[in-house]
């Protein structure tokens, strides 16, 4: 998360001063993975790690360092925007503090940082973070070469064209909400469906699909149970019209059995969960603890 700079705040202002960890013109390489899943540009940082931009499917684009060794203490590391050596008399611009952790993957930014410094390597600038050395007085100071940036951008640029609408994260456990009474799909539950069998016909390690259907409170329990099944079933005839194996679904319904929360709206649902292989040994029961289908 970037905050706002205060001036003057930064203890350390000669970067002569800093260890430095970067690539030169003979060694500044970009790499792009990219995949129907995830574009990724990851360069080398000799001495320290890497660097990656994400682009994951249904996310936005982010950015992470990566060090086998915490060689920053963990606070607020300053991130600017400068020149390279070859472009004296540049202004550096600062974008301000991003956060530096105690991990093997020590800076994470999101998606205004990315960009910022995207924009940056675009320009011919290289983007730095710099941080009070964990082992050291001096501060480190990781820069980002924009050598060798532009062409491997333009491979991300396409490879983001064909991502898929959704991630496996964002779709894994899936809620489906109704009116009272109603068993009816609306325009944007259709999306929903329509984007989890997408994602199914290209990640073929899902191998099975629970599909869950409850009611709230109200009402007889003999409705209540035909209402869930009726929920439950009409999630998973969508999902079989939309090309999703019907061997892949398992179908279920509990009424009222496992509320949601005190809230008959949020308990009017129909829940849908993707199991990868070897995720699971059994159908899971229900959580009577959380109050949820664990489904």
């Amino acid at each position: 998360m970037l905050t706002i700079l205060v001036a003057g705040s930064l203890l350390w202002t000669a970067p002569v001063l800093a260890r430095s960890f970067g690539a030169g013109l003979e060694n500044s390489h970009w790499y792009l993975s990219e995949s129907i899943f995830s574009c990724a540009l990851s360069h080398e940082v000799p001495g320290y790690g890497r660097a990656v931009f994400l682009h994951r499917a249904g996310e936005q684009l982010s950015f992470y360092l990566e060090s086998d060794l915490p060689l920053m203490k963990p606070g607020q590391g300053l991130l600017v925007v400068e020149a390279p050596a070859w472009r004296p008399g540049e202004t550096t611009r600062q974008l301000g503090y991003v956060k530096v952790s105690d991990s093997r993957k020590p800076v994470e930014a999101g998606h205004r940082e990315a960009m910022a410094m995207v924009d940056g390597l675009l320009s011919g600038m290289a983007p730095t973070i710099t941080r009070q050395s964990r082992y050291q007085s001096d501060p480190v100071r990781v820069r980002l070469s924009n050598i060798n940036f532009s062409n491997q951008f333009d491979g991300y640029r396409r490879c983001v064209s064909g991502l898929l609408p959704v991630n496996f994260d964002q779709i894994r456990r899936s809620r489906v909400p109704f009116a009272p009474g109603s068993s009816n799909l609306s325009d944007q539950d259709r999306r929903l469906l329509d984007n989890i069998a997408i994602y199914i016909a290209a990640d073929q390690t899902v191998e099975r699909l629970l599909v869950d259907g409850h009611s709230d409170s109200t009402g007889s329990r003999i409705r209540n149970r035909v209402l869930s099944e009726e929920r439950a079933q009409a999630v998973a005839d969508y999902l079989i019209q939309s090309g999703v194996p019907e061997a892949m679904i398992v179908v279920r319904s509990h009424a009222d059995e496992f509320p949601a929360s005190r809230s008959h709206a949020q308990n009017r649902r129909t829940t849908i969960r993707l199991e990868r292989r070897g995720e699971y040994d059994e159908i899971r029961q229900a959580d009577r603890g959380t109050g949820d289908f664990n489904g």
